[in-house]
C-alpha cells in the first residue's frame, strides 16, 4: 500500500485525524496537506445539494469527484495522477473521512446569487 493509500484507509478506519495520520498526510502532500487540515479545523468544508464548496481565503472553490475549479489544480498538477490533489480536493477527502463536511439542504447555485 502507498503513502498515499495509507492515510485514507488509516483516517476512514480512525474516523479522526491523530498525530501519524497527520504525519503521513503532509508527507505525502506538503503545504497542501497542511492547507488543507486547517481548511477542515475551521470547517471551510460545505456540502450543498449540486456541489461541495471549499471556503479559500480569498474566494470559494467547487470540488467534484477530486477534480476543482482552482488555479492550482487547473495549471499546476498533474491531471493524469488522480494522487495529484489541490488542497480543496485534499480538504473535501479529509472532511468527508472525519464526519466534518458542513451540509446544507439548499442549491449552491441558489447561494451564489446572493454573495
Amino acid at each position: 500500500m502507498s503513502e498515499e493509500e495509507d492515510w485514507r484507509a488509516a483516517l476512514s478506519a480512525a474516523g479522526a485525524l491523530s498525530g501519524p495520520i497527520v504525519d503521513a498526510i503532509l508527507s505525502a502532500h506538503g503545504d497542501r496537506g497542511q492547507r488543507a487540515i486547517e481548511a477542515v479545523s475551521e470547517e471551510r468544508i460545505k456540502q450543498y445539494r449540486d456541489f461541495t464548496v471549499v471556503v479559500g481565503h480569498d474566494d470559494e472553490y467547487i470540488v467534484e469527484e477530486g477534480s476543482c475549479t482552482c488555479k492550482d489544480a487547473e495549471y499546476n498538477l498533474d491531471q493524469s495522477d488522480p494522487t495529484d490533489l489541490c488542497w480543496h480536493a485534499l480538504a473535501v477527502e479529509i472532511a468527508e473521512r472525519v464526519d466534518a463536511v458542513d451540509h446544507h439542504d439548499m442549491w449552491y447555485s441558489d447561494v451564489r446569487e446572493f454573495i
